[in-house]
């Protein structure tokens, strides 16, 4: 995506009208309006490293902040980096927390937080953490279990093998070493990290507990059927 600001204090995207994010306020992927762009004069005479873009969400009207890293500084516009950083992000959630564990469910909420608030690398020590404990419970079966998911995953999804390797560190790394190997993680690593780490711990609680569940249900409304069957009077 390229985007600069021209010499009349325009924003120009690649993206055109279609630029879009999850708004912090109202959580819908909807459709940013650039409302407040620096001047083309300021930015010339004083070269910050670093702007600040003021979008209005085109679905819930509320202001979302972004800054972007100045790309370069040209006769005629200044080019800003495409890794932008949302100073509001939207809280993530995770909807199947009553199927997990105590401790698992602690720290994958934790580390949710972090997510939230930027500190990807906060966040991967926590999935570390979540993915530790998971094992625990689980024992060496599940751990084996999950790393078929994870590589099942890899397979499905097309995924990279670097971005596989950083998901397979953060997350089945040994922290036998006498500094835990959990590399550094990018918003788009740590955004990736996420989805997979949801997905396992679907397959490894929420799937069997929600099946659990239903079947619980389904036993206990036939044996209600057949205690309706047997209070009926007999004919003949």
């Amino acid at each position: 995506m390229t985007m600069y600001i021209d010499s009349g204090d325009r924003l120009h995207h690649e993206q055109g009208a279609k630029f879009a994010l999850t708004c912090p306020h109202c959580q819908v992927l909807a459709h940013m309006s650039p409302v407040s762009v620096p001047g083309y004069a300021a930015l010339q005479s004083f070269r910050p490293s670093q702007v600040g873009v003021v979008f209005r969400c085109d679905s819930c009207n509320a202001p979302v902040f972004l800054k972007f890293p100045v790309k370069l500084y040209g006769s005629s516009r200044v080019e800003l980096g495409t890794d932008y950083r949302e100073l509001e992000r939207a809280p993530e959630h995770f909807a199947y927390f009553t199927h997990l564990p105590e401790e698992p469910e602690l720290l994958f909420r934790e580390a949710l937080v972090c997510f939230s608030a930027g500190a990807f690398n906060g966040f991967a020590s926590l999935c570390r953490r979540t993915a530790q404990a998971v094992f625990a419970d689980l024992g060496d079966n599940g751990r084996l279990s999950m790393f078929d998911e994870l590589s099942e995953i890899r397979e499905f999804t097309g995924l990279d093998a670097e971005t596989f390797n950083v998901l397979r560190k953060v997350l089945f790394g040994s922290d036998d070493e006498p500094r835990p190997n959990i590399p550094l993680l990018d918003a788009y690593q740590a955004g990736v990290l996420l989805e997979v780490l949801r997905d396992l711990l679907y397959e490894a609680y929420v799937r069997r507990g929600q099946l659990t569940q239903a079947l619980m249900v389904r036993r206990y409304s036939a044996a209600d059927e057949r205690a309706s069957v047997a209070s009926l009077p007999r004919v003949g």
